[in-house]
């Protein structure tokens, strides 16, 4: 038997258990570009409106540092750069896909049984790797195509779509590498996710210094580098591809030097006894999210940082763009135009930041499926009061959340503008604002917890549904019933003049009923259902 025995048997267990996940990721990060391409044809058609964008939005520092350098005033040079941070994206979700299909499933103790089947030690590794890696050739495909369909060159959206999917590849290998380290999923995830931003750090040092140096040395600076549209340098496809080698070269060997179930890093020991922080479901469930809402407040604060820092600027190029000034304001809602763009951009980020919700929402189908949730409900622990633990936390999180975008977002704007104590309560509502329609997708996520756990995951669909609607819906003119469905249609725009306040209780009203019908199905249940 070799090392790889039985990798088509997990090859096919894979894609049945991401037949909706998979695509999903796939296809969303793979319109997204021919979004932007269709946008910046309607929006920039004269070289003055492009030459317009380019100097006051598109080589600001700020977008500089979130979505990379511009090598050109083109079409598709324009939709590459607003492209950059997809490219972040397509790293997350690839070295999640690797290291759930990996380490999660030695967590959960499945990976020893089916290791007492025909299985080689490698099969594992290899599979999940594999159905990684085609989903992420399989989205550069597409993305080449989508964006050749919009009217740009095709060579220059071969070496953009052949650079995504690059850049998955070598972060999917990364976290096949890091869920050999630890021996839980949680600890694989946050070292990917460490590697993964520091490799975002070297992008943006190297990116907005006067050398570019740090940028070579990682494969986010290197997607970039390739140039598409703009004199594509081929030979830098050749960076990824190496480095995938090497890390693969690197967690094979590991894989068969620890014990199934083990990690090559040795488990940090709790105290002997626990607080009486731990004596309820309720500190349990603050143990269990506060590092997530902790790294999540970061990563928008640093988001709201750049975002207001380049608030002003951006306001500045759309002057003397009748339709560019137009779709700014319909997507931000305000009237003067550094508003409408931060308006817009905290949109996507309560987008965004709905991930948070949904996510904690869903860790209590994740704590059912290892096994903790039903010894924990056998003790006095009631079900209602452990599953509003966590609901607790899928409500609490996007609040901070976007509270700390606003705040920072404010703190950079108000200095732009020499008027902080004015900005500040405004960017911090207008952040705020964001939050009852996040609630609304985590009372979703509660909901199918309770009712239809196998089909939990299923609020991540409705999430992605929400960010097309978002991101394509005015480019598209699409029905105005269509956009009502998603609920970040109804956010009150607060920088506005006049804005009406009926959403900020509705949402939250249509939130708490799905909540309260997740409890109420979730107590006429089996725990576990698997």
């Amino acid at each position: 038997m070799s090392t790889v025995t039985g990798t088509r048997h997990l090859l096919r267990l894979i894609l049945r258990r991401d037949r909706l996940l998979l695509p999903l990721w796939v296809l969303v990060l793979a319109v997204l570009p021919m979004s932007y391409a269709a946008s910046f044809f309607e929006l920039l058609q004269t070289d003055a409106q492009r030459a317009a964008y380019v100097t006051g939005t598109a080589r600001n520092p700020s977008i500089i540092a979130l979505l990379g350098p511009l090598y050109g005033d083109s079409i598709g040079a324009l939709t590459a750069q607003r492209s950059g941070f997809l490219l972040v994206i397509v790293a997350l979700a690839s070295l999640l896909t690797v290291i759930r299909h990996t380490r999660t499933e030695e967590e959960a103790g499945r990976r020893e049984l089916l290791g007492s089947t025909v299985l080689g030690r490698h099969a594992g590794l290899t599979a999940a790797l594999l159905v990684t890696y085609a989903a992420d050739l399989l989205l550069g495909l597409l993305t080449t195509a989508g964006l050749i369909a919009t009217g740009l060159p095709a060579t220059g959206s071969v070496a953009y779509g052949l650079a995504a999917g690059l850049t998955g590849v070598v972060f999917a290998t990364i976290g096949g590498l890091a869920a050999q380290l630890t021996e839980t999923a949680g600890g694989g995830r946050g070292i990917a996710i460490a590697v993964l931003g520091g490799a975002f750090g070297l992008r943006l040092v190297g990116d907005t210094a006067a050398h570019d140096w740090p940028s070579w040395l990682s494969p986010l600076g290197w997607a970039a580098r390739v140039r598409a549209y703009e004199g594509e340098r081929w030979w830098v496809l050749a960076l990824p591809l190496a480095a995938t080698v090497l890390v693969a070269a690197v967690a094979y060997p590991l894989s068969v030097r620890r014990d199934l179930g083990a990690g090559l890093l040795p488990p940090r020991l709790g105290p002997a006894t626990a607080g009486r922080a731990l004596s309820g479901p309720f500190g349990l469930a603050w143990r269990l999210h506060r590092g997530q809402i902790l790294w999540w407040s970061v990563g928008f604060g640093l988001l709201g940082l750049i975002l207001g820092g380049a608030a002003q600027a951006a306001g500045r190029s759309v002057e003397g763009n009748p339709q560019l000034e137009e779709i700014m304001a319909r997507i931000g809602g305000a009237t003067g135009l550094a508003d409408a763009y931060l308006g817009a951009t905290l949109s996507v980020a309560g987008l965004a930041a709905t991930g948070y919700g949904v996510q904690a929402a869903l860790r209590m189908r994740s704590e059912e499926i290892a096994g903790r949730a039903e010894p924990l409900l056998a003790t006095g622990a009631h079900r209602s009061t452990w599953l509003l633990s966590h609901v607790l936390f899928a409500l609490l999180g996007p609040v901070v959340v976007l509270a700390v975008t606003g705040l920072a977002a404010g703190l950079t704007y108000g200095q732009s503008v020499h008027d902080v104590s004015g900005q500040l309560p405004r960017m911090v509502g207008a952040g705020l604002a964001q939050v009852p329609a996040a609630w609304v997708l985590a009372g979703l996520a509660v909901l199918l917890y309770g009712l239809l756990p196998r089909l939990a995951s299923a609020a991540w669909a409705v999430l992605a549904v929400c960010v097309l609607l978002g991101q394509l819906g005015a480019v598209l003119n699409l029905n105005q019933w269509l956009l009502d469905l998603s609920p970040f249609t109804h956010t009150p725009q607060v920088l506005r003049d006049t804005w009406s306040p009926t959403p900020l209780y509705t949402l939250p009203a249509v939130a708490l009923a799905l909540a309260l019908a997740g409890l109420t199905t979730f107590h006429h249940r089996d725990v576990p259902t698997t």
